[in-house]
């Protein structure tokens, strides 16, 4: 296989075969091939796209390139939830301890942040000592023990996706269908689940802005875990606005301690239990309110809070953030953000969600580029949704930053990614739809 040609192949908007794409991620693997090359082919594909055939053999070629975990001395379905990824979307840290309290065994492989978005594994890096880094047989004995375990993309979990997801984080090349599919894919099949809930973003703090690139994307996944016997629903969620009201890593696990306490913001709750009961059919639960109502009581009761403060005991975590958020790390200046000028009463008609992501990132919540180290202590936290009233003078969010120049520096700009007008607007639906 030339490289060249290969790259050239693609660019012209032709094929590649199946054996010349295991091929050229092998060589990557292998350092045969410089990343320059593996950039400029991953740009062509996010013009040109993937054909059927192309896209399952890179997906083979993701699982290929490690090994694949066997889960099947674990009593029960296995069943995993994997986001498209969103702003203030700490859905995962609440879901996955709720559905495991349910009875279900949930295997969570995660990532970290990529682009404006946030990622599971540097939220659960706000938790003092908890350890994401786990071995194969440390990931299986923990899923034994507590019905969960959380983990990040270890050495031998789709090595190859792991190093194409650094990269495509920094070269712009992460808005793709294929891309996005095979790398959601490979990780889930290869991890050894039995189902699959995606819940897929759309809007303009997504990947996807609209609910045609959303419902593609969701459809793909389906097609290529269906090829490999993974049972899959997709759910299509509304990013158009950031969820719950905090964002940044510390902020966002304290807001996930919240609802597993019953409280916290009704959009998150909410998106919760849709995600729950859908989990919980993928598991064998015939009737759906009944998997709704245990999904619900579990939530209510605190064994889902029980589960979360098992779960990171057992990983190394200090458990006693659970009863005292003070534990996780806390920004030195809270910067209120206000309403001032203008009009006396207006209506938030529309919020610039993909900006405040990559504000969150300026702000040392995100990277710019792979090296760069996460500070989980700042963040945001947006007290308004769209249809709200608001008034001259109120507080519309607060910084959270450990460096004051520029926390006020993107208060200002902060207070830019808010659209008001002088008509109320209808508050926007959470829940699109759901794909079986």
């Amino acid at each position: 296989m030339n490289p060249y040609d290969f790259i050239h192949k693609k660019k012209s908007g032709n094929a590649n075969s199946p054996e010349s794409i295991k091929k050229f991620v092998a060589a990557y693997m292998n350092d045969t091939l410089a990343a320059y090359q593996m950039s400029a082919w991953l740009m062509a594909v996010c013009f040109n796209g993937l054909s059927d055939d192309e896209l399952f053999a890179y997906t083979e070629a993701l699982i290929e390139s490690g090994s694949r975990f066997d889960l099947s001395a674990i009593e029960g379905v296995k069943v995993d939830k994997h986001s498209t990824g969103g702003v203030g979307d700490k859905v995962s840290l609440v879901l996955a301890p709720l559905v495991a309290a349910c009875g279900t065994p949930v295997p969570m492989i995660s990532g970290r942040g990529l682009g404006h978005t946030g990622g599971t594994l540097d939220k659960l890096a706000a938790i003092p000592g908890f350890r994401t880094n786990l071995t194969a047989n440390e990931f299986k004995q923990f899923l034994e023990k507590t019905g969960l375990a959380m983990m990040g993309q270890s050495s031998d979990l789709c090595p190859a996706d792991g190093k194409i997801y650094a990269l495509r984080d920094v070269t712009a090349t992460v808005e793709s269908i294929p891309l996005i599919a095979a790398s959601i894919s490979a990780k889930k099949i290869a991890e050894g689940t039995n189902g699959l809930v995606l819940d897929t973003k759309l809007g303009n703090g997504a990947f996807m802005t609209n609910q045609k690139q959303a419902e593609k994307l969701a459809r793909t996944i389906i097609s290529i875990t269906k090829k490999f016997n993974l049972k899959t629903t997709a759910v299509l969620s509304n990013m158009n606005q950031p969820l719950g009201e905090k964002i940044g890593n510390s902020l966002e696990i304290q807001e996930a301690i919240d609802c597993l306490k019953g409280q916290g913001p009704n959009d998150l709750r909410k998106l919760v239990l849709k995600l729950a009961k859908e989990m919980l059919l993928l598991a064998g639960w015939e009737n759906q309110d009944k998997a709704y109502a245990k999904a619900k009581e579990t939530l209510d009761s605190g064994n889902a809070l029980d589960k979360f403060r098992q779960m990171i005991q057992t990983q190394g975590g200090e458990a006693a953030v659970v009863e005292n958020l003070s534990l996780l790390p806390q920004a030195s200046y809270k910067i209120p953000v206000k309403l001032s000028g203008g009009i006396p009463k207006g209506f938030l008609n529309g919020i610039d969600t993909y900006r405040i992501g990559m504000l969150a990132v300026e702000l040392g919540a995100g990277r710019k580029t792979t090296d760069d180290v996460i500070d989980t202590a700042v963040g945001f936290e947006i007290f308004k949704k769209i249809g709200d009233t608001l008034r001259q003078g109120e507080t519309l969010a607060i910084v959270h930053a450990n460096n004051k120049s520029k926390g006020l520096v993107i208060a200002e700009e902060l207070l830019q990614c808010f659209s008001i007008g002088t008509e109320d607007r209808e508050p926007l639906p959470l829940i699109i739809k759901t794909i079986y």
